[in-house]
Protein backbone atom coordinates (compact mmCIF):
# COMPACT_ATOMS: atom_id res chain seq x y z
CA UNK A 1 0.00 0.00 0.00
CA UNK A 2 1.62 3.40 -1.03
CA UNK A 3 2.48 6.06 1.34
CA UNK A 4 -0.80 8.08 1.30
CA UNK A 5 -1.88 5.23 3.79
CA UNK A 6 -0.70 6.97 6.47
CA UNK A 7 -2.73 10.21 5.29
CA UNK A 8 -6.52 11.56 6.48
CA UNK A 9 -5.51 10.64 9.90
CA UNK A 10 -4.11 7.76 9.97
CA UNK A 11 -2.53 4.41 8.57
CA UNK A 12 -5.43 2.67 7.58
CA UNK A 13 -3.44 -0.47 6.82
CA UNK A 14 -3.68 -1.03 10.30
CA UNK A 15 -7.17 -2.28 10.56
CA UNK A 16 -6.30 -4.63 7.76
CA UNK A 17 -3.81 -6.00 9.18
CA UNK A 18 -5.80 -6.74 12.66
CA UNK A 19 -8.72 -8.13 10.41
CA UNK A 20 -6.22 -9.84 8.59
CA UNK A 21 -4.42 -11.79 11.45
CA UNK A 22 -7.98 -12.56 13.05
CA UNK A 23 -9.00 -14.08 10.04
CA UNK A 24 -5.85 -16.48 9.79
CA UNK A 25 -7.08 -17.51 13.81
CA UNK A 26 -10.66 -18.28 12.71
CA UNK A 27 -9.62 -20.21 9.53
CA UNK A 28 -7.17 -22.41 11.90
CA UNK A 29 -10.21 -23.03 14.56
CA UNK A 30 -12.54 -24.37 11.87
CA UNK A 31 -9.70 -26.29 9.93
CA UNK A 32 -8.77 -28.28 13.15
CA UNK A 33 -11.63 -27.74 15.83
CA UNK A 34 -14.40 -29.94 16.30
CA UNK A 35 -17.99 -28.75 15.50
CA UNK A 36 -20.62 -28.03 18.59
CA UNK A 37 -22.39 -31.13 20.89
CA UNK A 38 -26.18 -31.38 19.56
CA UNK A 39 -28.51 -31.58 21.97
CA UNK A 40 -32.30 -33.00 20.57
CA UNK A 41 -33.45 -32.87 17.01
CA UNK A 42 -30.72 -30.79 14.85
CA UNK A 43 -32.85 -29.27 11.92
CA UNK A 44 -30.47 -29.74 8.61
CA UNK A 45 -32.79 -27.27 6.43
CA UNK A 46 -32.11 -24.14 8.86
CA UNK A 47 -28.78 -25.16 8.94
CA UNK A 48 -28.39 -24.33 5.46
CA UNK A 49 -30.63 -21.79 4.92
CA UNK A 50 -28.23 -19.61 7.72
CA UNK A 51 -25.42 -20.70 6.62
CA UNK A 52 -25.77 -19.23 2.77
CA UNK A 53 -27.08 -16.27 4.18
CA UNK A 54 -23.78 -15.86 6.02
CA UNK A 55 -21.67 -16.93 3.18
CA UNK A 56 -23.38 -14.45 1.31
CA UNK A 57 -22.63 -11.61 4.28
CA UNK A 58 -18.90 -12.64 3.53
CA UNK A 59 -18.55 -12.31 -0.04
CA UNK A 60 -20.69 -8.71 -0.01
CA UNK A 61 -18.28 -7.41 2.76
CA UNK A 62 -15.49 -8.48 0.80
CA UNK A 63 -16.58 -7.16 -2.67
CA UNK A 64 -17.05 -3.85 -0.25
CA UNK A 65 -13.63 -3.79 0.68
CA UNK A 66 -12.14 -4.64 -2.82
CA UNK A 67 -14.20 -1.88 -4.22
CA UNK A 68 -13.25 0.63 -1.52
CA UNK A 69 -9.38 -0.18 -2.31
CA UNK A 70 -9.79 0.05 -5.76
CA UNK A 71 -9.19 3.32 -6.92
CA UNK A 72 -7.92 6.74 -5.14
CA UNK A 73 -8.34 8.00 -2.87
CA UNK A 74 -8.06 5.88 0.21
CA UNK A 75 -10.67 5.65 2.76
CA UNK A 76 -9.86 7.13 6.25
CA UNK A 77 -8.87 5.24 9.14
CA UNK A 78 -12.42 5.44 10.04
CA UNK A 79 -13.98 4.05 7.27
CA UNK A 80 -11.07 1.07 7.02
CA UNK A 81 -11.61 0.43 11.06
CA UNK A 82 -15.59 0.47 9.66
CA UNK A 83 -14.90 -2.19 6.05
CA UNK A 84 -12.35 -4.28 8.90
CA UNK A 85 -15.21 -4.29 11.77
CA UNK A 86 -17.86 -5.23 9.17
CA UNK A 87 -15.99 -8.23 7.44
CA UNK A 88 -14.76 -9.59 10.37
CA UNK A 89 -18.12 -9.91 12.24
CA UNK A 90 -19.47 -11.65 8.66
CA UNK A 91 -16.50 -14.20 9.26
CA UNK A 92 -17.12 -14.75 12.36
CA UNK A 93 -20.94 -15.14 12.10
CA UNK A 94 -19.95 -17.52 9.25
CA UNK A 95 -17.49 -20.06 11.43
CA UNK A 96 -20.08 -20.15 14.09
CA UNK A 97 -22.85 -21.34 12.11
CA UNK A 98 -20.11 -23.95 10.41
CA UNK A 99 -20.13 -25.14 14.08
CA UNK A 100 -23.59 -25.95 14.51
CA UNK A 101 -23.56 -28.44 12.28
CA UNK A 102 -22.50 -31.66 14.55
CA UNK A 103 -20.53 -34.81 13.55
CA UNK A 104 -23.79 -36.94 13.89
CA UNK A 105 -25.21 -35.40 10.80
CA UNK A 106 -22.07 -37.43 8.96
CA UNK A 107 -18.29 -36.97 9.10
CA UNK A 108 -18.15 -37.10 5.10
CA UNK A 109 -20.96 -33.98 4.90
CA UNK A 110 -18.87 -32.20 7.48
CA UNK A 111 -15.60 -32.75 6.22
CA UNK A 112 -17.12 -30.90 3.04
CA UNK A 113 -18.99 -28.07 4.86
CA UNK A 114 -15.66 -27.59 6.48
CA UNK A 115 -13.36 -27.66 3.34
CA UNK A 116 -15.49 -25.16 1.38
CA UNK A 117 -15.39 -22.94 4.76
CA UNK A 118 -11.66 -22.75 4.91
CA UNK A 119 -11.66 -22.32 1.17
CA UNK A 120 -13.57 -18.68 1.45
CA UNK A 121 -11.72 -18.13 4.62
CA UNK A 122 -8.77 -18.40 2.58
CA UNK A 123 -10.24 -16.34 -0.30
CA UNK A 124 -10.99 -13.53 2.09
CA UNK A 125 -7.30 -13.75 3.12
CA UNK A 126 -5.77 -13.94 0.04
CA UNK A 127 -7.94 -10.57 -1.26
CA UNK A 128 -7.05 -8.80 1.83
CA UNK A 129 -3.20 -9.67 2.11
CA UNK A 130 -3.11 -8.24 -2.29
CA UNK A 131 -5.09 -4.72 -0.93
CA UNK A 132 -1.88 -4.86 1.65
CA UNK A 133 0.89 -5.30 -0.48
CA UNK A 134 -1.09 -3.57 -3.55
CA UNK A 135 0.22 0.41 -4.57
CA UNK A 136 -3.41 2.09 -4.82
CA UNK A 137 -2.96 3.52 -8.53
CA UNK A 138 -5.67 1.56 -10.15
CA UNK A 139 -7.30 -1.81 -9.77
CA UNK A 140 -4.91 -4.68 -10.61
CA UNK A 141 -4.86 -7.86 -11.93
CA UNK A 142 -3.85 -9.47 -9.10
CA UNK A 143 -6.96 -7.88 -6.82
CA UNK A 144 -9.38 -8.87 -9.73
CA UNK A 145 -8.09 -12.34 -9.35
CA UNK A 146 -7.98 -12.58 -5.87
CA UNK A 147 -11.93 -11.08 -5.47
CA UNK A 148 -13.22 -13.90 -8.16
CA UNK A 149 -11.01 -16.50 -6.50
CA UNK A 150 -13.47 -15.48 -3.56
CA UNK A 151 -16.82 -15.19 -5.19
CA UNK A 152 -15.95 -18.75 -7.00
CA UNK A 153 -15.54 -20.19 -3.47
CA UNK A 154 -18.43 -18.96 -1.93
CA UNK A 155 -20.49 -19.62 -4.73
CA UNK A 156 -19.06 -23.37 -4.13
CA UNK A 157 -21.64 -23.97 -1.24
CA UNK A 158 -24.72 -24.17 -3.60
CA UNK A 159 -23.13 -27.20 -4.90
CA UNK A 160 -22.35 -28.62 -1.52
CA UNK A 161 -24.35 -31.85 -0.86
CA UNK A 162 -27.47 -31.48 1.46
CA UNK A 163 -26.91 -34.08 3.35
CA UNK A 164 -24.45 -36.97 4.36
CA UNK A 165 -26.05 -39.58 1.74
CA UNK A 166 -24.92 -37.12 -1.50
CA UNK A 167 -21.35 -36.30 0.57
CA UNK A 168 -21.08 -39.79 0.52
CA UNK A 169 -21.58 -40.34 -3.09
CA UNK A 170 -19.56 -37.67 -3.80
CA UNK A 171 -16.18 -39.29 -2.55
CA UNK A 172 -17.71 -42.16 -4.60
CA UNK A 173 -17.95 -40.50 -7.90
CA UNK A 174 -14.21 -39.33 -7.63
CA UNK A 175 -12.96 -42.68 -7.03
CA UNK A 176 -15.08 -43.81 -9.56
CA UNK A 177 -13.01 -41.39 -12.17
CA UNK A 178 -9.53 -42.28 -10.68
CA UNK A 179 -10.11 -46.19 -11.06
CA UNK A 180 -11.62 -45.62 -14.57
CA UNK A 181 -8.35 -43.52 -15.82
CA UNK A 182 -6.19 -46.32 -14.15
CA UNK A 183 -7.98 -49.09 -16.04
CA UNK A 184 -8.40 -47.06 -19.44
CA UNK A 185 -4.73 -46.04 -19.26
CA UNK A 186 -3.43 -49.84 -19.26
CA UNK A 187 -6.10 -51.14 -21.48
CA UNK A 188 -4.62 -48.60 -24.02
CA UNK A 189 -1.12 -49.48 -23.19
CA UNK A 190 -2.14 -53.34 -24.26
CA UNK A 191 -3.46 -52.17 -27.28
CA UNK A 192 -0.54 -50.88 -28.58
CA UNK A 193 2.87 -52.22 -30.14
CA UNK A 194 4.67 -54.81 -27.85
CA UNK A 195 6.55 -51.97 -26.82
CA UNK A 196 4.30 -49.16 -24.68
CA UNK A 197 6.61 -47.25 -24.36
CA UNK A 198 7.33 -46.84 -28.22
CA UNK A 199 6.29 -43.08 -28.42
CA UNK A 200 8.69 -42.07 -25.47
CA UNK A 201 11.74 -43.78 -26.55
CA UNK A 202 11.66 -43.77 -30.40
CA UNK A 203 12.55 -40.12 -30.04
CA UNK A 204 15.94 -41.18 -28.71
CA UNK A 205 16.44 -43.98 -31.07
CA UNK A 206 19.75 -43.44 -33.50
CA UNK A 207 19.35 -45.25 -36.87
CA UNK A 208 16.96 -48.17 -37.93
CA UNK A 209 18.76 -50.68 -35.58
CA UNK A 210 15.90 -52.60 -33.19
CA UNK A 211 16.05 -51.90 -29.56
CA UNK A 212 17.58 -54.55 -27.58
CA UNK A 213 16.40 -53.44 -24.12
CA UNK A 214 13.90 -55.76 -24.01
CA UNK A 215 12.96 -53.94 -20.34
CA UNK A 216 10.87 -52.04 -22.06
CA UNK A 217 8.86 -54.58 -23.94
CA UNK A 218 5.82 -57.35 -22.24
CA UNK A 219 6.93 -60.83 -22.12
CA UNK A 220 4.19 -63.63 -22.76
CA UNK A 221 4.45 -64.38 -19.33
CA UNK A 222 4.07 -60.35 -18.13
CA UNK A 223 1.06 -61.09 -20.22
CA UNK A 224 -0.47 -63.48 -18.45
CA UNK A 225 -0.24 -62.02 -15.33
CA UNK A 226 -1.40 -59.06 -16.73
CA UNK A 227 -5.05 -60.82 -16.92
CA UNK A 228 -6.18 -61.48 -13.47
CA UNK A 229 -4.29 -57.86 -12.52
CA UNK A 230 -6.86 -56.23 -14.94
CA UNK A 231 -9.40 -58.37 -13.43
CA UNK A 232 -8.99 -56.93 -9.74
CA UNK A 233 -9.16 -53.32 -11.58
CA UNK A 234 -12.39 -54.43 -13.33
CA UNK A 235 -13.75 -55.81 -10.15
CA UNK A 236 -12.43 -52.36 -8.50
CA UNK A 237 -14.77 -50.20 -10.63
CA UNK A 238 -17.42 -52.74 -10.45
CA UNK A 239 -17.40 -52.48 -6.66
CA UNK A 240 -17.36 -48.58 -6.62
CA UNK A 241 -20.51 -48.41 -9.57
CA UNK A 242 -22.36 -51.11 -7.71
CA UNK A 243 -21.62 -49.25 -4.18
CA UNK A 244 -23.09 -46.39 -5.52
CA UNK A 245 -26.06 -47.50 -7.01
CA UNK A 246 -26.76 -49.25 -3.94
CA UNK A 247 -26.10 -45.76 -1.45
CA UNK A 248 -28.57 -44.10 -4.45
CA UNK A 249 -31.48 -46.53 -4.21
CA UNK A 250 -31.17 -47.38 -0.52
CA UNK A 251 -28.93 -44.77 1.07
CA UNK A 252 -30.63 -43.72 4.50
CA UNK A 253 -29.90 -40.54 6.80
CA UNK A 254 -33.00 -40.23 9.19
CA UNK A 255 -30.85 -42.12 12.27
CA UNK A 256 -27.48 -41.99 13.20
CA UNK A 257 -26.21 -45.60 12.51
CA UNK A 258 -27.19 -45.46 9.34
CA UNK A 259 -25.47 -42.19 8.62
CA UNK A 260 -22.29 -43.90 10.29
CA UNK A 261 -22.61 -46.44 8.17
CA UNK A 262 -22.35 -44.22 4.98
CA UNK A 263 -19.12 -42.86 6.39
CA UNK A 264 -17.76 -45.97 7.18
CA UNK A 265 -18.35 -46.58 3.44
CA UNK A 266 -17.18 -43.89 2.05
CA UNK A 267 -13.83 -44.47 4.28
CA UNK A 268 -12.59 -47.40 2.77
CA UNK A 269 -13.43 -46.72 -0.46
CA UNK A 270 -11.49 -44.53 -0.50
CA UNK A 271 -8.46 -46.65 -0.34
CA UNK A 272 -9.23 -48.42 -3.60
CA UNK A 273 -8.00 -45.72 -6.17
CA UNK A 274 -4.37 -45.50 -4.38
CA UNK A 275 -4.57 -49.15 -4.46
CA UNK A 276 -5.34 -49.68 -8.26
CA UNK A 277 -2.91 -47.05 -9.30
CA UNK A 278 -0.24 -48.97 -6.72
CA UNK A 279 -1.08 -52.51 -8.32
CA UNK A 280 -0.92 -50.72 -12.30
CA UNK A 281 2.52 -49.02 -11.82
CA UNK A 282 4.39 -52.10 -10.94
CA UNK A 283 2.52 -54.02 -14.34
CA UNK A 284 4.52 -51.70 -16.81
CA UNK A 285 8.34 -53.54 -18.04
CA UNK A 286 10.00 -54.72 -16.76
CA UNK A 287 7.64 -56.57 -14.13
CA UNK A 288 8.83 -56.57 -10.88
CA UNK A 289 6.08 -59.85 -10.12
CA UNK A 290 7.43 -59.51 -6.09
CA UNK A 291 5.61 -55.79 -6.03
CA UNK A 292 3.37 -57.26 -8.17
CA UNK A 293 2.35 -59.99 -6.08
CA UNK A 294 2.08 -57.80 -3.15
CA UNK A 295 0.23 -55.22 -4.31
CA UNK A 296 -2.45 -57.88 -5.54
CA UNK A 297 -2.37 -59.11 -2.14
CA UNK A 298 -2.85 -55.76 -0.93
CA UNK A 299 -6.16 -55.15 -3.62
CA UNK A 300 -8.12 -58.19 -3.10
CA UNK A 301 -7.71 -57.95 0.88
CA UNK A 302 -9.39 -54.39 0.48
CA UNK A 303 -11.92 -55.30 -1.67
CA UNK A 304 -12.85 -58.05 0.23
CA UNK A 305 -13.39 -55.80 3.46
CA UNK A 306 -15.47 -53.19 1.14
CA UNK A 307 -17.95 -55.98 0.11
CA UNK A 308 -17.59 -57.29 3.98
CA UNK A 309 -19.05 -53.52 5.23
CA UNK A 310 -21.18 -53.39 2.16
CA UNK A 311 -23.13 -56.92 3.27
CA UNK A 312 -23.44 -55.64 6.71
CA UNK A 313 -25.10 -52.25 5.91
CA UNK A 314 -28.64 -51.00 5.32
CA UNK A 315 -28.03 -49.99 2.06
CA UNK A 316 -27.53 -53.93 1.16
CA UNK A 317 -30.56 -55.02 -0.05
CA UNK A 318 -31.61 -58.51 -1.59
CA UNK A 319 -30.96 -57.48 -4.85
CA UNK A 320 -27.49 -56.33 -4.11
CA UNK A 321 -26.80 -59.30 -2.33
CA UNK A 322 -26.04 -61.19 -6.02
CA UNK A 323 -23.38 -58.67 -6.79
CA UNK A 324 -21.64 -58.79 -3.63
CA UNK A 325 -21.40 -62.56 -3.92
CA UNK A 326 -20.70 -62.33 -7.19
CA UNK A 327 -17.59 -59.90 -6.91
CA UNK A 328 -16.39 -61.80 -3.52
CA UNK A 329 -15.85 -65.13 -6.13
CA UNK A 330 -14.33 -62.86 -8.83
CA UNK A 331 -11.55 -61.10 -6.70
CA UNK A 332 -10.94 -64.42 -5.15
CA UNK A 333 -10.61 -65.77 -8.54
CA UNK A 334 -8.35 -63.20 -9.65
CA UNK A 335 -6.09 -63.23 -6.43
CA UNK A 336 -5.35 -67.17 -6.68
CA UNK A 337 -4.69 -67.09 -10.19
CA UNK A 338 -2.47 -64.02 -9.70
CA UNK A 339 -0.52 -65.55 -6.98
CA UNK A 340 0.28 -68.44 -9.01
CA UNK A 341 1.51 -66.83 -11.89
CA UNK A 342 3.76 -64.54 -10.33
CA UNK A 343 4.48 -67.74 -7.61
CA UNK A 344 8.08 -68.25 -9.74
CA UNK A 345 10.42 -65.36 -9.74
CA UNK A 346 12.21 -66.03 -13.39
Amino acid sequence: MSADSCSNGGDVSVPLRNVFNSIQCIRDRVRDGESNASDGVFNLPNFWETLNQAVKAVSQEATKLSLAFSKPPLPTLQDGERLAESIQKSILTLSTVYYWLPKSQGLSLRKQVRDATVEVLEGVLQLVEVIMNSPLQSLSQEQLTSTGGMWSACDHFARLPRDNKEAVLLVLYSNIGVVKDALEEMEQALSEAQDPFSDILDDEQEGDEPRGNQDTYWSERDRCVLGPCQGLMKASAACLRKLTSAIRANGDVTTPQNRSQLDDLADITKEISPDVDDLALCLYPPMDYSGVKNNVSKLATLLKKVLEITRASHVCGESELSWVQFLEGAVDHNLQKARELTQQDS
